[in-house]
């Protein structure tokens, strides 16, 4: 699986989802919260796949060339 998630938007989905998770626990929101998994799972693994139909990506050494200062090699 490619990497398409960057830094800052995996902290927002862990946090997100976490908040969201421990919402659904405590009964504040209900058992909807529980779609806090998703942004969870996808910031855990680094890989969203509606960005990837999307043509998203938002890790910045994936959005580099090759060749380039600073790209993969």
């Amino acid at each position: 699986m490619k990497t398409n998630v960057g830094t800052v938007d995996k902290s927002i989905r862990i946090g997100v989802g976490l908040l969201l998770i421990l919402l659904a626990l405590v009964g504040t929101i209900g058992w909807w919260g529980w779609i806090g998994v998703v942004p969870l799972a996808t910031g855990l693994m680094g890989n969203c796949p509606a960005y990837s139909l999307l043509g998203i990506n938002t890790c910045p050494l994936q959005n580099q060339t090759p060749g380039s200062p600073g790209g993969a090699q």
